[in-house]
C-alpha cells in the first residue's frame, strides 16, 4: 500500500471514471440519511461536485459549503452549477476545515474518508462543525471486499504482480470500522448500510477508457509494455464476461451516519 497522498486535479476525467459512480450511490444515500430541506451542509472533499449537485436538486438547501483540496476539481465543480445556486466553493482540507464550530446541520464525505491520512481528525471536524442535533455522514467504496467499481481490473493486475495503489486508510471503508470511527467520536444513534449499485457501459472499451482516466491506474498502465497491458486488458474483458455489446458493472458502496446530540470529544 502507498503512502503517498492520491489527488485528482482533472474534474472531466473524474467525471468519466468516478462522478457518475458517485452519484448512483449518492442518491440512495442521501434518501437513507433523509435530512430535512432548508439545511445548512457542509461537504467535505466535494471533488468535481457531483454529490454537491446531487444536494442541490434533492435537498433544497439553503446553503452548501462545498471544499476540496484540488483547485482544478474546484473549477469543474463552479460550472456544473447555476450561479445562483446556494453552494460556496472553496480549498480546504478535511482535517483543517476553515468553518466555525457549530454552523451547520449535516456533514458528509462522499467517496473521502478513505482519503484523509487520519480519518479520526476527519470525522472530528466534521462533529466540530456541526450543531447539536445535526448529522454527520459518509459513503465509501468498499474496497476490501471487491466493491470498488474497478475492482476487476485490480484483481487482474495482481494476478500479474502488480498490487493497485490503495487509498492511504482503506482500513476505514469497512463497515465495522466507520461505525467504530462515528462512535469513538462521541456520536449517537450510529447506523450502517451498503448500497449496490450498476452502471451501464456502451461496451468494454468505454468502461477501460473511464479506468484510464484514474490518476493510479493510468501511470501503472503506461509502465507496461503493449503485450503486458493487452493481456490485461483481455484478462479483465473475461473476468467481466464482456462482450462486443452494452456492459453492466456492479459496485458496492458502505455508508455511516451519526447524530451529534452532545458535545463531543
Amino acid at each position: 500500500m502507498s503512502e503517498q497522498t492520491i489527488r485528482f486535479d482533472d474534474g472531466a476525467a473524474y467525471e468519466r471514471m468516478m462522478g457518475r459512480w458517485s452519484r448512483l450511490v449518492g442518491e440512495r444515500f442521501l434518501d437513507w440519511i433523509a435530512v430535512p430541506d432548508g439545511a445548512r451542509w457542509l461537504d467535505v472533499g466535494c471533488g468535481n461536485g457531483a454529490f454537491t449537485e446531487l444536494i442541490v436538486e434533492r435537498c433544497r438547501p439553503a446553503q452548501v459549503l462545498a471544499f476540496d483540496p484540488s483547485p482544478g476539481q474546484l473549477d469543474y465543480a463552479r460550472g456544473r452549477l447555476a450561479p445562483d445556486a446556494p453552494v460556496l466553493w472553496g480549498e480546504g482540507d478535511a482535517m483543517r476545515l476553515p468553518v466555525a464550530d457549530a454552523s451547520a446541520d449535516a456533514a458528509v464525505m462522499a467517496l473521502v474518508l478513505f482519503f484523509v491520512p487520519e480519518p479520526a481528525v476527519g470525522v472530528a471536524e466534521m462533529c466540530r462543525a456541526v450543531r447539536a442535533g445535526g448529522v454527520v455522514a459518509a459513503y465509501h467504496w468498499d474496497i476490501l471486499e471487491g466493491g470498488f467499481p474497478l475492482a476487476a481490473i485490480g484483481a487482474e493486475m495482481l494476478k500479474q504482480g502488480l498490487p493497485p495503489r490503495q487509498p492511504p486508510s482503506v482500513q476505514a471503508s469497512t463497515l465495522e470500522a466507520s461505525a467504530a470511527l462515528w462512535r469513538a467520536a462521541g456520536l449517537e444513534r450510529v447506523q450502517t448500510c451498503q448500497f449496490s449499485v450498476q452502471r451501464r457501459f456502451d461496451d468494454f472499451d468505454e468502461y477501460w477508457n473511464s479506468a484510464a482516466a484514474s490518476n493510479t491506474l493510468r501511470p501503472m498502465f503506461e509502465s507496461m509494455d503493449a503485450a503486458g497491458l493487452a493481456q490485461l486488458q483481455a484478462r479483465v474483458r473475461e473476468r467481466l464476461r464482456a462482450g462486443d455489446g452494452p456492459l453492466t458493472v456492479s459496485a458496492r458502496a458502505n455508508a455511516v451516519r451519526g447524530v451529534k446530540v452532545q458535545a463531543v470529544r
